[in-house]
């Protein structure tokens, strides 16, 4: 009777060994599983001390604008803010002679990217020159572009035929010449401008706009 007690027990014991070996292992491969699937997400993080989103999308600095506008002496040039700009008569060549009080009273057109072209303006005319200073003035045709200091703002050209400093002063036409006439202001947009491309005659906006053009 005794031994059949213990051989019972024996068989017990093993049983419940038997399944809390199976609990055990299923525990330990959950926990492995676990383990491998937060070790595959970890790549997806960004790497420390990688380029940030706003670093990416920075943009360099633009340069000058030199476009055309509508004067009374025929299309000119100007700044792509509206102001007028000059040429001297007596710079040499593609050298500016305007210094010191001069350079004051007619700061040179300066650029800190590459200076482009617009409306009726030659991309192909335009360039630039290094100053004593090292700043970039632009020139067109071969001419250094200056402002003048008494224009009173965009449109104005009080400047012209001015003979200060020894020199005529003149605003520029998009061929580079001179351009001599009596001008006091102009307008943007000279007549050399691209014209905007019409829309397209079977146009779906024009239907859905909910309004017509003023």
């Amino acid at each position: 009777m005794e031994k059949f007690k213990v051989s019972r027990l024996s068989k017990r014991t093993k049983l419940v060994a038997g399944v809390g070996g199976a609990l055990g292992a299923a525990v330990v491969v959950a926990a492995c599983s676990s383990g491998a699937t937060s070790s595959a997400a970890a790549p997806a993080a960004s790497p420390a001390g990688g380029p940030s989103s706003s670093s990416a999308g920075a943009s360099s600095p633009g340069g000058t604008v030199i476009t055309t506008a509508t004067s009374s002496g025929g299309t000119v040039l100007a700044s792509g803010s509206g102001r007028a700009v000059y040429l001297w008569a007596k710079d040499a060549g593609d050298m500016s002679s305007c210094n010191g009080a001069c350079a004051g009273a007619w700061p040179p057109v300066t650029t800190t990217g590459a200076a482009t072209a617009a409306g009726g303006a030659k991309a192909g005319d335009i360039g630039t020159i290094t100053r004593s200073d090292g700043t970039k003035q632009v020139t067109y045709d071969g001419h250094p572009l200056y402002y003048y200091s008494g224009d009173s703002g965009p449109g104005t050209a009080s400047g012209q035929g001015s003979d200060a400093f020894g020199a005529l002063w003149w605003l520029v036409a998009p061929t580079g010449s001179d351009v001599t006439a009596s001008v006091t202001s102009f307008t943007a947009g000279g007549s050399g401008a691209a014209p905007a491309p019409a829309a397209p005659a079977s146009s779906p906006a024009s239907s859905s706009a909910g309004g017509g053009w003023s």
